[in-house]
C-alpha cells in the first residue's frame, strides 16, 4: 500500500507557533547505528499566537526519555511528532532520542558519508534529529556539545571550548532548525583568516577528506572575495568569529548555509586545474557566494514559513549574479542566465509543474526547490531593481536589513520596504510572486511622419495554479537603431501595466529599427514577426550584447524550426552573420563562444510545440547536426586562425580572460572535428595540461565517433578521482547516438563504479540521459523505461533526488501520441509502486495532471 495521502499546507492557513524558545542546549554522542540526542530547550508561552496544543515534530526518533522541569512526562507519540501537556508559564523540556545514521540514506537530517557525520536539515530534516518545533519561524540561540571518537567535532557558531572526545558550540545569533548543522569526522582543513571591514579578524576553514587538500584553494579564495564583494556592494559584515566549509561525498543539493558552517557537496566546492573545467571554477566560485551571501539574505533574515523560500533564494540568487558579473563578464553572465532559464524555468512555467515564485499551498516543500523559485525568483528581484534604480535598491536594501535583521520575514515585508523608500504602489508588480506561467508580451509597431509606435498585449496562460491572470508590471528596455546602424534612441525603460498599451517615440527622420527587451529586461516570450533581414541586422548592429546575442539564436531557430518541420535548408543570412563576429577581434572571447552555440534541442521543441506542429525529437536533431556542419564548412578559412587565436599560453588560470579564450578555442575545436575527422582534438588531448582541454578534445572525438581508446585512458587516469568519474559517466551518455543512448546508460549503471546511492553519480548518468533528448525521447520509449525503473529503484532510498528528476517527464504531452503513451505507461507504473514517497507521488501526480 502507499503511504496515506499527504496532507495539502495553505499559505492562507499560517499562524504562529504556539510558544517561544529562550534557548537550545543540544547533546550529541555519536554512534554509528545508535546516536543519541538529548535536547534542553527553554520554551515560554508566546503571547502573539493564539492557544494551541503543544506540538513537536519528529520522524523516525525513538524516544527514550522525556522531562518538563525536570520531571518525566509520557507524551503522546505519532510518526509526525509528539504532543504533551504544558505548563502555561515558562517551562524546561528536556528530551533524549536515539537515531541511525549509518542508515539514513535519505540524506536529510543526521546520516553519514564514508565514515563523516553530517547533516542536511533545510526544509525539514531537524526532525529527524530530535523532537523540535521544525518551522522557520521559530528561532533560538543554540548551544551544541559533541561526543565522539573523532578528531574533527564541528557545528554552528563559534567554538566555545574543547577537550579529548569532545566539543562544545555556542551560536549568539538566534535561527531556525533548519540552519542547524553538525560535522563530524577525520578532516583536514585548508585554513586562512580574512579581515572585516571595521577590523574584526575571522578564522576561514575548508575542511575536506585527506588527499583533497590540493583542491582548496580556489574555493579558499572564492570566500574572501564574497565577503569583500559583500561588504563593499551591499554593506553586510560577517558576523562571527570563525567561517567553515566542509565538503560532503553524499549530498543531495549543491550545499547550504548553515550558519558559520556551511556543507558543500564535494563538486561544488574542490577545484584543481588538473581535475576541473573552466566551468566548474565559475560554478564553484557563484555557489561560495551564493551560500555566503544567505549569512545575511536567509540566515540573520530569514522566512516566516516555506512559501517565502523565493524570499531568500530569489534575492541570493540574484546577489550571487551581480557578484559573478562583477567577477566575470557581465553580458556572458545575462546570457548564460537565460540560456538556463528558458531551458529550466520556462518548461516548468508552462507545464504541470507550474507554480507562482511564491505558492499558495504544497504537499511536501522539498518539491518546491524549484527554477521558478530560484531563478524567476531573481529575475523578479532583476525587475524590481531595474523599475526603482540602483539608488533607491541600495536604499531599500539597507532599510530592509536594519529593520527586519533577526526576523522571520514574508514577501509583503520585503515589499513594503520598497514601497516606503520610492513612494511606489507595488501591488500590481506583487502579481509576479502570485501569478504562475511566462507572460507573452506582443508587439505591434507604425511609423507615420517622424513618429514611431509601439504597441505592446500582454497575457499569460490560464493554469490550474493561476486560472484566471491578470496583467503585470513589465518593464522592457528598448533602444532604437537607425536603417545605417547607429543608436538614434538610447535604451528606454517602458513599464507595461496593461492589456494593451503604446508608446511613442517622435521627432525620427525614418521608421527605425527596434532593439526590444534588452538586457532581457523581464523573464517574458517576446512575440513579435520580424525577418530574416531584420535579426541579421541587429546581429550585425545591435548595441546591446544580450539582444545582439539573442538576434543570432533567433535567427538560428527559426531556421532550424524549419529544418526540423519542413525539411529547410541551412539560412546564409544565419551562416554569414556568425562568420562576421567570428572575425570580429574586438569582441570578448567569450562573448563569441556564445554566439557560436544553438538553441537547445529541448527549446526547439518547445518553440514548435507553441506553433502548433507536434516537435520530432529526431527531426530536431538531424536539423541542428545539419546547421553545425553547414557553420563548420562556412566557416572553415576562418576557424584555424582563430583556433591558433585563442590558444593560451601562460599557466592555467580559472580567470574570466583565460577561460574566455579556452571557451572559445573549444567551440572552435568542435567545428573543426567535423572537418578533419577528429585529428586537431586528438592532438590536443594528447598535449592537455588541464582538464578543460582535455575534457574538451575528449568531447569532440566521441563526437566524430572516435575517441575510444582516449576515454579508456582518460577513466584509468583518473578512476580514482570520484569527481571526474562523474565527468566520465556524464559524457558518454551525452554524447551517444539517439538510438544506442539507453542502451550506453544502461551499460554505464552496471559499471563497477556506478553508485546509485550517492546523488552526484546518479545525476551524472541518469540525469545525463534526461538531458540527451532526441535519446531520451527514442521512439521506442527505451530511455523512459530506463529512467522510471532507476526512479523505482531510488525512490525509498532517497526520495528527495527521486522526485526532483521525475520533472524529466514534464514536458511529456507536447510529443507525438505514441511517446505520450510511453511516457504515461512509466508514470502509471511509478505511481503504482507500493510505498510510494509522498515527494514522488505528489511530483507524478503532477506531471499527469491529477
Amino acid at each position: 500500500m502507499k503511504d496515506a495521502a499527504p496532507q495539502t499546507i495553505y499559505l492562507k492557513d499560517y499562524q504562529p507557533f504556539g510558544f517561544v524558545l529562550r534557548s537550545v542546549s543540544l547533546t550529541f554522542v555519536l554512534s554509528p547505528n545508535a546516536t543519541r540526542v538529548k535536547s534542553r530547550i527553554a520554551f515560554e508561552p508566546n503571547p502573539d499566537a493564539p492557544a494551541h496544543r503543544f506540538f513537536l515534530h519528529g520522524e523516525k526518533l525513538k524516544l527514550i526519555s522525556a522531562r518538563i522541569d525536570g520531571k518525566a512526562v509520557t507524551p503522546e507519540v505519532t510518526p509526525e511528532g509528539l504532543t504533551c501537556d504544558v505548563p502555561d508559564a515558562p517551562f524546561i523540556w528536556e528530551a533524549e532520542v536515539e537515531i541511525d545514521p549509518a542508515n539514513n540514506f535519505a540524506l536529510e537530517g543526521l546520516y553519514m558519508s564514508n565514515g563523516m557525520y553530517c547533516t542536511q536539515c533545510e526544509a525539514e530534516g531537524f526532525r529527524k534529529i530530535t523532537y523540535y518545533p521544525d518551522r522557520p519561524d521559530v528561532m533560538s540561540v543554540f548551544t551544541v556539545r559533541i561526543e565522539g571518537d573523532l578528531p574533527v567535532l564541528l557545528s554552528n557558531g563559534n567554538p566555545v571550548k574543547s577537550g579529548d572526545g569532545w566539543a562544545e558550540w555556542h551560536d549568539p545569533w538566534p535561527k531556525p532548525a533548519y540552519l542547524f548543522a553538525l560535522v563530524a569526522g577525520e578532516l583536514v582543513a585548508h585554513s586562512d583568516s580574512y579581515t572585516t571591514c571595521s577590523g574584526n579578524h575571522v578564522d576561514l576553514n575548508l575542511w575536506v577528506r585527506p588527499g583533497d587538500e590540493g583542491k582548496c584553494a580556489f574555493g579558499m579564495e572564492a570566500l574572501k572575495k564574497s565577503m569583500q564583494w559583500d561588504e563593499e556592494v551591499y554593506g553586510r559584515e560577517y558576523d562571527l568569529d570563525v567561517f567553515n566549509i566542509v565538503a560532503v561525498d553524499d549530498f543531495n543539493m549543491g550545499a547550504m548555509e548553515n550558519k558559520g558552517l556551511n556543507i558543500f557537496n564535494s563538486s561544488a566546492v574542490l577545484a584543481s586545474p588538473e581535475t576541473s573545467t573552466d566551468m566548474n571554477f565559475e560554478r564553484i566560485e557563484a555557489i561560495i557566494a551564493h551560500e555566503y551571501f544567505h549569512n545575511w539574505t536567509g540566515n540573520r533574515i530569514t522566512c516566516r514559513d516555506w512559501f517565502q523560500l523565493c524570499l531568500k533564494e530569489g534575492l541570493t540568487v540574484f546577489r550571487d549574479s551581480q557578484f559573478t558579473s562583477d567577477m566575470r563578464s557581465a553580458p556572458v553572465k545575462r546570457i548564460g542566465d537565460v540560456i538556463d532559464l528558458r531551458a529550466r524555468q520556462f518548461p516548468e512555467d508552462n507545464g504541470p509543474l507550474s507554480h507562482p515564485v511564491r505558492p499558495e499551498s504544497f504537499q511536501e516543500i522539498n518539491n518546491f526547490y524549484t527554477a521558478t523559485v530560484y531563478e524567476k525568483g531573481a529575475e523578479v528581484i532583476g525587475m524590481l531593481k531595474r523599475l526603482v534604480g540602483d539608488a533607491a535598491y541600495a536604499e531599500a536594501l539597507d532599510l530592509y536589513f536594519a529593520r527586519h535583521d533577526g526576523e522571520a520575514c514574508t514577501i509583503e515585508d520585503w515589499l513594503k520596504v520598497f514601497e516606503d523608500v520610492t513612494g511606489r504602489d507595488l501591488s500590481q508588480f506583487k502579481r509576479w510572486y502570485s501569478q504562475a506561467g511566462t507572460p507573452r508580451v506582443q508587439v505591434e509597431e507604425d511609423y507615420s511622419e517622424g513618429t514611431y509606435t509601439l504597441t505592446f498585449t500582454q497575457s499569460t496562460p490560464a493554469s490550474v495554479a493561476t486560472p484566471a491572470p491578470q496583467p503585470q508590471v513589465i518593464p522592457v528596455a528598448v533602444g532604437l537603431l537607425g536603417q545605417n546602424g547607429d543608436e538614434v534612441r538610447e535604451t528606454e525603460l517602458l513599464e507595461l501595466t496593461e492589456a494593451r498599451q503604446s508608446f511613442e517615440f517622435t521627432g525620427l527622420g525614418s521608421k527605425p529599427v527596434p532593439s526590444i527587451l534588452r538586457g532581457f529586461s523581464a523573464p517574458v516570450i517576446l512575440e513579435r514577426e520580424s525577418t530574416t533581414e531584420e535579426r541579421a541586422f541587429l546581429l550585425a548592429h545591435d548595441t546591446d550584447p544580450f539582444n545582439r546575442w539573442e538576434a543570432g539564436s533567433a535567427l538560428a531557430r527559426a531556421n532550424l524550426m524549419e529544418m526540423a518541420a519542413e525539411g529547410a535548408v541551412p539560412d546564409s543570412a544565419y551562416l554569414d552573420g556568425i562568420l562576421a563576429v567570428l572575425r570580429d577581434d574586438t569582441l570578448d572571447p567569450a562573448y563569441r563562444a556564445l554566439m557560436l552555440g544553438l538553441p537547445g534541442q529541448s527549446e526547439l521543441a518547445a518553440s514548435l510545440a507553441e506553433k502548433g506542429i507536434t516537435p520530432d525529437p529526431m527531426a530536431i536533431w538531424t536539423a541542428v547536426e545539419t546547421l553545425r556542419q553547414a557553420l563548420a564548412e562556412h566557416a572553415q578559412d576562418t576557424l584555424p586562425r582563430l583556433f591558433a587565436q585563442s590558444r593560451v599560453d601562460a599557466p592555467y588560470a580559472p580567470d574570466a580572460e583565460q577561460s574566455g579564450k579556452r571557451a572559445l578555442a573549444g567551440a572552435v575545436l568542435a567545428l573543426i572535428s567535423r572537418l578533419d575527422g577528429g585529428a586537431e582534438a586528438a592532438r590536443q588531448y594528447a598535449t592537455a595540461d588541464n582538464m578543460t582541454l582535455q575534457l574538451s578534445a575528449l568531447t569532440c572525438l566521441l563526437k566524430t565517433g572516435k575517441g575510444e581508446a582516449e576515454l579508456g585512458a582518460f577513466y584509468d587516469q583518473w578512476q580514482h578521482d570520484r569527481l571526474v568519474i562523474d565527468k566520465w559517466f556524464s559524457l558518454q551518455v551525452m554524447m551517444a547516438q539517439p538510438g544506442q543512448t539507453a542502451s550506453v546508460t544502461k551499460a554505464l549503471t552496471q559499471h563497477r563504479d556506478f553508485n546509485w546511492k550517492n546523488p552526484n553519480r546518479f545525476r551524472a548518468t541518469l540525469g545525463a540521459l534526461a538531458g540527451n533528448h532526441a535519446g531520451f525521447h527514442a521512439a521506442d520509449g527505451s530511455g523512459y523505461a530506463l529512467l522510471a525503473d532507476w526512479l523505482i529503484t531510488l525512490d525509498p532510498v532517497n526520495p528527495q533526488t527521486t522526485a526532483r528528476m521525475c520533472s524529466a517527464f514534464q514536458t511529456w504531452k507536447r510529443y507525438d501520441a505514441g511517446r505520450q503513451g510511453l511516457v504515461r505507461a512509466q508514470l502509471d507504473r511509478i505511481m503504482a509502486q507500493p510505498g510510494l514517497s509522498r515527494d514522488t507521488s505528489e511530483m507524478v501526480s503532477r506531471i499527469l495532471g491529477a
